[in-house]
């Protein structure tokens, strides 16, 4: 790469730097990829930004991928060129931006974590009396018992929950109702925690659960006690309010194996989004048949 070339990259993070005010971190992160992009360019002989074209960004894509980089952090360099380039455009020293329209390899999609079902009893087996401890009791059970998201389960109000007919009314995302049955255990415990809720709630508080100054809770308190029982129960991964979703949805499927069924509890738009619990599903089996086939047993204990 021609030197004043080089110098353009120097230019560039001055400008995230003076003018679009990024963090140093991240100015340094830019500035490794593109000194990572001009090696390149070094190797394959071309020595002005001007002579990149869109095959040549391809084939250092395709190089990264081949060196180990995961297709996160080749995506992470597209975009520091694509910016890179928007820049150059701007001050006119180049005429098009060959990064624009190539692609990173595609990132696999991470599978959600669960919590087997002997360590969620665990985990909602919560010991004592008190208001604030049937209050996290409750909680917890209908997060699990009805795989409610985060924002779900704290805009419930008290009419929301039809202990007789079994049943809870959410507003998901893009505002949509939907009914979801609620267990046995969960009836129990949010009875329990209605007998106790006019101690802790403020005057005409409609929130169903409440904090101890009477006001709705917050999503970051429900996390926090999550955590706290999670801790005091002896529970040997990070559980997440999330996690109790997740765990109802891969807990329903091995049962139902009734992906539409699921879909429809979950509130999915879209049965692609409910489809990564196939793969967990798939494990489980996988799994059982690793245990139990006598073809699988004799060839594990080669």
């Amino acid at each position: 790469m021609h030197k004043t070339d080089e110098s353009w990259i120097e230019k560039f993070l001055r400008h995230l730097t003076y003018e679009r005010r990024l963090s140093n971190l991240t100015v340094k992160n830019y500035g490794r990829d593109l000194i990572s992009l001009a090696a390149y360019c070094d190797k394959i002989g071309v020595e002005k930004w001007s002579g990149l074209d869109g095959e040549h960004v391809r084939s250092y894509s395709a190089a990264c991928y081949r060196k180990g980089l995961s297709p996160r952090s080749i995506q992470r360099q597209l975009s520091a060129a694509r910016t890179f380039f928007r820049f150059l455009l701007r001050e006119r020293h180049v005429r098009s931006n060959p990064a624009q329209s190539v692609s990173a390899p595609k990132a696999g999609k991470r599978l959600p974590e669960n919590l087997d079902a002997d360590r969620m009893a665990r985990l909602l087996d919560i010991p004592g009396d008190g208001p604030l401890v049937v209050r996290d009791r409750a909680l917890l059970e209908l997060l699990y018992s009805s795989g409610l998201r985060l924002a779900e389960l704290t805009g419930l109000n008290v009419g929301d929950v039809d202990i007789a007919d079994g049943t809870v009314s959410v507003t998901g995302k893009g505002s949509k109702d939907r009914i979801i049955p609620v267990g046995k255990y969960a009836r129990q415990a949010v009875s329990a925690w209605l007998k106790e809720r006019g101690q802790m709630a403020a005057h005409g508080e409609t929130a169903m659960f409440v904090s101890q100054r009477g006001t709705r809770l917050s999503p970051r308190s429900v996390q926090a006690r999550v955590d706290h029982w999670a801790k005091r129960q002896g529970i040997d991964t990070k559980v997440y309010p999330h996690l109790f979703r997740h765990s109802f949805a891969t807990h329903l499927l091995e049962s139902s194996h009734d992906l539409r069924g699921v879909q429809e509890l979950l509130g999915h738009a879209n049965i692609s989004t409910t489809q990564v619990y196939t793969h967990l599903d798939f494990q489980h089996l996988a799994q059982i048949y690793d245990q139990t086939h006598p073809r699988a047993r004799a060839r594990n204990k080669t």
